[in-house]
């Protein structure tokens, strides 16, 4: 669905707002890793690309639409091995798979509890894209959006699923560790565990966790 330009600009104030009590022009660090609290609220760039991602996606807090546009359940709700935190369940479109196009994002997010009417909740969106040698200890290809690195290269979390980068966006559950922190502490998993100390092993009778510290 095209974004107006109305849509857009409006997204971008919302996304300019809620960004500039965290960070302010003197205090933005330079973007080392995805784990800042956000992108510079002053790259303009960076905002309009949020906010096409807000606007092109806020129709996916409805679980129903996401199937029906194409987004897939893939693997279980992901837990963070290292310390506190979740992420939830991941909704994927293969045609997506590689983007790095604010408004086709690769996967969704949802909550790993269900609402009153039995449909998970949106959480976050997320770009996901192949590292192309394959190896882990190289990084020459990582993408950026936003202003902000790719986190990995990381090893598949699920049954074909290759080694890749990735970067989320919690638009729709405030993550207290950052918007664009990978793992939120305020997610847990069904079944989980107290939280993990970091260098811990995943619990095993959960899913193998997002292979990022």
């Amino acid at each position: 669905m095209p974004v107006s330009a109305r849509t857009a600009a409006l997204a971008a104030a919302a996304v300019a707002l809620s960004l500039a009590p965290a960070v302010t022009p003197a205090a933005a660090p330079p973007a080392r890793a995805v784990e800042g609290p956000a992108p510079d609220p002053l790259d303009a760039q960076a905002m309009r690309d949020m906010a096409v991602a807000i606007a092109v996606t806020a129709k996916y807090v409805d679980e129903e639409q996401a199937l029906k546009d194409g987004y897939v359940r893939h693997g279980e709700c992901l837990l963070n091995p290292f310390g506190p935190g979740a992420m939830g369940y991941h909704y994927v479109k293969d045609a997506y798979w590689g983007s790095t196009d604010p408004s086709k994002p690769t996967a969704l997010v949802y909550s790993p509890e269900t609402d009153r009417n039995g449909k998970h909740r949106l959480y976050a969106v997320e770009w996901m894209v192949s590292d192309k040698d394959q190896d882990l200890t190289t990084t020459e290809d990582r993408p950026s959006m936003f202003g902000l690195p790719f986190d990995g290269p990381m090893p598949g979390h699920w049954a074909g699923m290759p080694r890749h980068y990735d970067i989320h966006m919690w638009a729709y559950k405030e993550n207290p560790s950052g918007r664009f922190h990978n793992w939120n502490p305020a997610v847990t998993c069904p079944g989980a565990t107290p939280a993990a100390k970091p260098g811990a092993t995943p619990t095993p009778a959960l899913t193998p966790a997002h292979q990022h510290s």
